[in-house]
């Protein structure tokens, strides 16, 4: 393989690993929260003691987080340093406030939130856990945006061959970006969902805390149901968003080969054909279905993958499985809720469904993963839509530095896997008790 491929590998593979700690923080740090809020309004001790120890399954995480994020930004001067020279004067500055800002609160307001407990005032420290909440998904916003730009150039100019910040409003305000953020908060918030829930039902099944685990259920299912139903409409127009910005992208999630002027089908039963530029099967079809999807026109034209060069075409079969297995996944997930909402007042009488919720907890994380897929392997050849390909963002380092990054990055990433999934495990079975 080439420099070009390996760094590709090494920046998905430390990407998708980063991003299995992010959600669950970004939900996890709103639901602790609403439990601390709880305890203050309250004075219920239950709420307290559910607030530490969701709060240290949150704690675990968020450092586990921390840890693997640092070297993705690494990555764009080692790697991409190309990249980083032709549009730095707008993505160095978004991530510069993500970091000066955003991070910094975060991790301030934590240590606050950790040591304070009896040092603070109860409100003053629920203001604390608020605080790193806040300040998480406004992180999460500024590295969203500068996603946005790739996705969606806006706001700059071309200047001494750089791409150079012109409108920084129109960065910001980037409709593309914020539909991003919409999405992958639902999705977060969602995945922290049935996190509790899986958790909590580990203990149900045992019998173990029962008040404890059932108000911890029932806030995560609320939470659940709300946003994978969330995600799920608002999804629907983000893509219907991508088909004006990235119709390429549409095509490959569909694998529409050819441009149907007057209406596309969208067929039930695909298998793509990519070698061939067709698909080999196409059974079920919904006359104008995709038109109606993309445009909430049945007779609306639709691009097909033909009427871009080869080169200039996303990779199908992997945007095409990934689209499916997100869409799918996302669809299993409200359906999951509404069942734990039906038997929410007998949950230990309900074996089945807790066993359910237990091993459904990689449900979200597969999904969210799977949509990452489609958004960063359906814009290529573009690393930055329209601007620049991702074969000129590479860096000019010989091929053997990147190979050895990658295999000690995939080891040290594998390491701290193994060490987030024992704290989490050990301490979650642990329950609140200990904890």
């Amino acid at each position: 393989m080439d420099v070009l491929m390996l760094s590709r590998l090494q920046f998905a593979m430390a990407t998708m690993f980063h991003f299995i700690f992010v959600p669950l923080t970004l939900g996890l740090s709103i639901l602790v929260a609403i439990m601390e809020t709880k305890y203050v309004r309250t004075g219920d001790e239950t709420y307290k003691r559910m607030t530490k120890f969701w709060g240290k399954l949150f704690v675990i995480n968020f450092v586990l987080g921390v840890v693997t994020g640092i070297t993705l930004e690494f990555q764009f001067g080692t790697n991409w340093s190309r990249y980083s020279e032709y549009v730095g004067d707008i993505f160095g500055s978004l991530l510069a406030i993500e970091a000066t800002v955003a991070f910094f609160l975060e991790s301030t307001f934590l240590g606050a939130w950790i040591f304070g407990w009896n040092v603070l005032s109860p409100k003053m420290h629920a203001l604390c856990i608020w605080l790193v909440a806040g300040a998480s998904n406004l992180s999460a916003l500024w590295i969203l945006i500068a996603n946005g730009f790739m996705q969606n150039p806006l706001g700059y100019v071309i200047r001494n061959g750089r791409a150079e910040l012109d409108d920084f409003f129109a960065v910001v305000g980037n409709p593309f970006a914020w539909q991003q953020y919409v999405h992958v908060l639902s999705g977060a918030f969602a995945l922290a969902g049935f996190f509790i829930m899986g958790v909590s039902s580990y203990h149900l099944l045992k019998k173990q805390n029962v008040d404890f685990f059932t108000r911890s259920f029932k806030l995560g299912m609320v939470f659940g149901l709300v946003f994978s139903i969330l995600v799920a409409v608002q999804g629907h127009h983000h893509a219907q968003e991508v088909t004006k910005i990235q119709p390429a992208k549409l095509a490959a999630m569909e694998s529409l080969w050819e441009t149907h002027p007057d209406g596309a089908p969208m067929y039930l039963l695909v298998v793509p054909d990519e070698k061939n530029e067709q698909n080999a099967i196409e059974l079920f079809g919904i006359p104008g279905g995709l038109s109606f999807l993309a445009h909430n026109d049945f007779k609306a034209p639709v691009k097909g993958l033909k009427d871009w060069p080869a080169d200039e075409r996303p990779p199908v079969m992997l945007t095409f499985l990934s689209f499916r297995a997100m869409v799918g996944l996302g669809t299993l997930m409200p359906l999951l809720c509404i069942w734990a909402f039906l038997r929410r007042n007998r949950l230990t009488e309900t074996p089945k469904l807790l066993k359910a919720m237990l091993f459904a907890i990689p449900i979200p994380y597969l999904a969210i993963e799977a949509g990452w897929v489609v958004a960063e392997v359906g814009r290529q050849p573009w690393i930055v839509n329209g601007l620049m390909k991702t074969a000129d963002a590479v860096s000019p380092i010989v091929t053997s530095q990147v190979a050895f990054s990658l295999v000690a990055l995939t080891l040290l990433y594998a390491l701290l896997g193994a060490v987030d999934i024992y704290l989490l495990f050990k301490f979650a079975k642990k329950g609140p008790a200990e904890a």
